[in-house]
C-alpha cells in the first residue's frame, strides 16, 4: 500500500528512477545483454556494416560492434559521470563548510580560489587540465571535478553562513562543543539535501562535459568503448555510415535526459522551498 501511495505522489519521480535503474543494469550486464561481444575486437571484412540481424547497430569501421560498444560505452560513461559528481560533492562541500563556519583567512582564502577557477571558461579550463595531465578517462575526470567544485563550495558556504547565527549552533558553542561536532551535528546535515539535489541535476552535465572532452580527445583513448570517442571516430563516416554517430549520439541524448529528469523529479521531492 505505501508502495502504490509512493508512486502516485511521486510517479515522474518513479518513472524516471526505474529508466535510470534499467540504464545503470543494462551497463552492470553489458556482458549479458551484448551477448558476450567484445567491444574491441573488429572483424576488418564486416567493416561499415548497416544494421542487420548479426549487428543490429551496424558496425565501424573496423568491423566491431557498435551495439556492444554503446553498451559497454554506458559503463564508462557512468562511472566517469558519477566519479565527477562525487569528488565535487565531496571536495566543494568540505571546502565550502569550512569557508562558511571560520571565515575569515580560511573563506578568503578558499572563495578566492573559486574566484580564480571560474574566471575561466570551465570547458577550455578542463581542457588545458586534460592536455597537461595526458588524454584518459581518468584524466578527463580530474580536470572535470578541478573546474566544477566552486558551485557546490559557494553554495555550501551560503547554507552555512545563514546556520551559524541561529541560537542552537550559539548554545553548542558556549556549552563546549567541540567544532567537529558543531560542523558534522549541524552544519553538514543542514547543507547535504540542497547539495544532493545539486548533485542529481549535474550527472547529465557532467556526462555531456566528459563526452566533450572526449570527442575533442582530451578524455578516453581508441579503442576504449566512449560514447564521445565513438562519436569523433564515427565523425569522417557521417555520410557513408551515419549509424557511427546517430546511435552513440542516442545514447547520449537519452541518458542525460533521463538524469536531468530524474534530478528535477528529486529536487520537487526534496526541496524545502516546495514544502
Amino acid at each position: 500500500m505505501k508502495v502504490k501511495q509512493l508512486v502516485k505522489k511521486n510517479g515522474m519521480f518513479c518513472l524516471f528512477a526505474v529508466l535510470a535503474l534499467l540504464i545503470i543494469l543494462a551497463a552492470v550486464f553489458a556482458p549479458v545483454v551484448t551477448g558476450g561481444i567484445d567491444p574491441t575486437t573488429g572483424v576488418m571484412k564486416d567493416a561499415l556494416q548497416a544494421s542487420s540481424a548479426a549487428h543490429i547497430f551496424g558496425t565501424d569501421k573496423l568491423g566491431r560492434d557498435i551495439f556492444a560498444r554503446v553498451i559497454y560505452g554506458a559503463r564508462t560513461s557512468l562511472t566517469a559521470a558519477f566519479s565527477v559528481v562525487l569528488l565535487i560533492f565531496a571536495l566543494g562541500t568540505a571546502l565550502g563548510v569550512l569557508a562558511g563556519y571560520f571565515g575569515g583567512w580560511v573563506d578568503t582564502v578558499i572563495m578566492r580560489i573559486a574566484d580564480m577557477m571560474v574566471s575561466f571558461p570551465g570547458m577550455v579550463f578542463a581542457m588545458a587540465i586534460a592536455g597537461i595531465l595526458g588524454a584518459s578517462v581518468k584524466n578527463a575526470v580530474i580536470a572535470v571535478a578541478l573546474v566544477s567544485w566552486t558551485k557546490y563550495a559557494r553554495l555550501a558556504r551560503s547554507l552555512v553562513l545563514k546556520i551559524r547565527g541561529r541560537d542552537y549552533v550559539a548554545a553548542a558553542v558556549v556549552t563546549g562543543s567541540k567544532t567537529p561536532y558543531i560542523l558534522a551535528r549541524y552544519m553538514v546535515p543542514n547543507v547535504i539535501p540542497t547539495l544532493i539535489i545539486t548533485a542529481a541535476t549535474d550527472i547529465g552535465g557532467m556526462m555531456l562535459e566528459l563526452a566533450g572532452l572526449s570527442f575533442l580527445g582530451f578524455g578516453a583513448k581508441a579503442p576504449a568503448p566512449e560514447w564521445g570517442l565513438m562519436l569523433n571516430e564515427g565523425r569522417q563516416f557521417i555520410q557513408n555510415a551515419p549509424w557511427m554517430m546517430i546511435y552513440p549520439g542516442a545514447a547520449i541524448f537519452v541518458v542525460v535526459v533521463v538524469f536531468n529528469l530524474l534530478g528535477d523529479a528529486l529536487r520537487d521531492i526534496l526541496d524545502p522551498r516546495d514544502e
